[in-house]
């Protein structure tokens, strides 16, 4: 029966193939037949509960085949429903059990995917649409039949056929799908080498290897969870088994695998909801968030450097491979890599793209027989690709669905205007209440909704108070990302407590500091759009450079040591100095950055005295 399913979720992988590349399709029939096809399967690859028998029971099988009968329904009245006038024709009685049905299925399918937490979070959104016309302004509203909520959320592009569940049918999909084919021919230990390669040899060799290993899985996978168990399996026993404590070991690991969510090309799946949403080209979103991903890798990487040699931490026991050795078979893995390169800078679309990334991967990996693989891995690549994304599927048709509520009650613009009379319409409060706003609905849900959300109830707050679409974007998706490490839910340290056998709270407060220069990123970005790149060369150069002096001190100041510790007002001159590093004025820009390189150089230059008297 399991391999029946791979072999239905395979078919279903070749038909969106199909449909992205091959031809034209209708925004809306592609996302009813996705939709339907997605549901099919997922009710029988998915229990009702953990506990749910191996055998797929009864229930599962009316519901995978309801999903099936509302997909050739909506699919033959498509001329029907585009020719309705919304909200004013009647629905026929056909019409309203199969959409009630596929809002109850999409419901189901949200919890089985993604836990209580987001579906409960639906149901209140649902709530509130029916219910709200109940509360006194500015939260009431004038909706008050359950026939005006199915109709937009159901029978337009408005809800739960919109824009999430529309990016995960092309993008999202054919990016998974190139992640999981690369995987399956050996390229997660071809990256695993090559981040041995670099940092094996090194004091804390270990927990550095997690690190690069994470970020570069990360380019593929894009879910902290997923990151935290692949790549953590590996790293987590490696450094405790060299004297490294559990709880910074599994705070090591989630702090590097929840930075993959913001790593191009995939970005935890919302860097292509973020582009549909926004208007902001795929390219430029790309472009514009790999040195800040790169920065936070910066500031976990240096973090973890120090503390090891305030630790004195050992490197790797085991064999490090060669260069020869790394690169034997795992350069076939380049190729994939360099096409989707050269495509998104010859400016093909993200679909293109990714398709050239499948194919490029399936031909490099014919090339050498230790990495090619065999039709039924193929079969399986393309199996795996949809059930890897059944949560991402649940989680955006759930926030299609709030979408469509948020858009109908106009929600979006109350919560923003809360937003402002909390913070007086000052910017910096302004983001700070953002930024916690972003976490709070991001606790427990996957990035992509958690994005959707944010985007939807804060956004408008930031457009309101003039700040540019590209950073205030990015300021909600890094926060979106950074909720999966932070307490008290943090999935990917629950994930990561189970490999590390210790209190995952312990490890979520630990793995903060660690990405504490994640946090402070999107400020710096918000308020200096340099760092994104989105200001002339000369403006751009400064900032990258005081942004990257900025993430060392930073570092610098929360370990408190380089080597030898440091005092209380040498940390907090470098944390000012960091702040003003990032500033957007040019001379105090440059100003800080001078005070940086001269604390830093003072401390460097007082190290070999240090080890002088230590050795006398």
């Amino acid at each position: 029966m399991r391999k029946a399913v791979v072999i239905l979720a395979a078919a279903f992988a070749l038909w969106v193939i199909y449909a992205n590349l091959f031809v034209i399709s209708d925004p809306l029939i592609l996302g009813i037949l996705f939709i339907s096809g997605i549901f099919t399967i997922l009710f029988l690859a998915v229990g009702a509960t953990s506990r749910a028998p191996d055998e797929i029971p009864f229930y599962d099988w009316v519901l995978s085949a309801l999903s099936l009968a509302c997909g050739i329904y909506f699919f033959m009245s498509t001329d029907a429903i585009a020719d309705r006038i919304s909200l004013l024709d009647a629905f026929t009685p056909d019409q309203l059990f199969f959409g009630s049905a596929l809002l109850f299925l999409t419901l189901e399918a949200t919890r089985r995917t993604t836990g209580l937490g987001l579906t409960g979070v639906v149901m209140l959104f649902l709530i509130y649409n029916l219910f709200g016309y109940l509360l006194p302004p500015p939260f009431g509203h004038r909706v008050s039949e359950f026939s005006y909520l199915l109709d937009i959320l159901v029978f337009t592009t408005d809800g739960l056929f919109g824009v999430p569940i529309q990016v995960v049918a092309s993008y999202v999909f054919l990016f998974v799908m190139f992640g999981t084919f690369l995987s399956k021919a050996g390229g997660g230990d071809f990256f695993f080498n090559v981040a041995s390669l670099v940092t094996g040899r090194s004091r804390g060799g270990p927990a550095k290897i997690a690190v690069i290993s994470s970020g570069l899985y990360g380019t593929m996978s894009g879910s902290p969870t997923s990151d935290v168990v692949a790549t953590g399996s590996i790293t987590i026993p490696v450094m405790k088994r060299l004297g490294y404590s559990a709880r910074f070991a599994g705070a090591v690991e989630v702090a590097a695998s929840t930075g993959g969510s913001a790593m191009p090309p995939i970005m935890g799946s919302a860097a292509f909801i973020m582009a549909e949403y926004s208007g902001i080209s795929y390219n430029e979103i790309v472009l514009a968030a790999l040195l800040p991903a790169l920065f936070y890798y910066a500031g976990v990487f240096a973090q973890v450097h120090l503390r090891a040699v305030r630790l004195d931490l050992r490197p790797s026991e085991g064999e490090i491979p060669t260069v020869a050795e790394t690169f034997k078979t795992g350069w076939v893995f380049l190729i994939p890599i360099v096409g989707i390169v050269v495509a998104l800078m010859l400016g093909y679309s993200p679909t293109f793209t990714a398709g050239v990334g499948v194919a490029a991967t399936i031909v490099a990996s014919m090339i050498l027989k230790e990495t090619r693989m065999t039709p039924w891995q193929i079969v399986e690549g393309l199996g795996t690709t949809t059930l890897q994304i059944l949560p991402v599927a649940g989680a955006c048709a759930a926030a299609g669905l709030v979408i469509g509520g948020l858009s109908m009650t106009g929600l979006g613009m109350k919560s923003a205007n809360v937003i402002l009379e909390l913070s007086n319409a000052q910017p910096i409060l302004t983001l700070v209440i953002s930024a916690i706003v972003t976490i709070i609905l991001g606790l427990g849900m996957p990035t992509p909704s958690a994005y959707i959300l944010a985007a939807v109830l804060v956004g408008p707050a930031l457009a309101k108070l003039g700040f540019p679409t590209l950073p205030s974007q990015m300021f909600l998706l890094y926060y979106a990302i950074l909720s999966a490490l932070t307490p008290p839910i943090a999935v990917a340290a629950i994930a990561a407590s189970a490999i590390a056998d210790e209190d995952p709270f312990k490890i979520a407060f630990s793995a903060v500091r660690l990405a504490v220069v994640g946090f402070l990123l999107p400020f710096a970005f918000v308020w200096n759009p340099g760092i994104l790149l989105t200001l002339d060369p000369l403006s751009n150069t400064l900032a990258v450079v005081g942004a990257a002096m900025a993430t060392g001190a930073i570092a610098i100041s929360v370990e408190g040591s380089m080597g030898r510790n440091l005092s209380t007002l040498e940390r907090l001159l470098l944390t000012l100095a960091a702040v003003g590093a990032v500033c957007p004025y040019p001379v105090i820009a440059l100003v800080s950055m001078l005070l940086i390189a001269a604390l830093v150089g003072r401390h460097l230059l007082r190290l070999p005295k240090a080890a002088e008297k230590k050795s006398a």
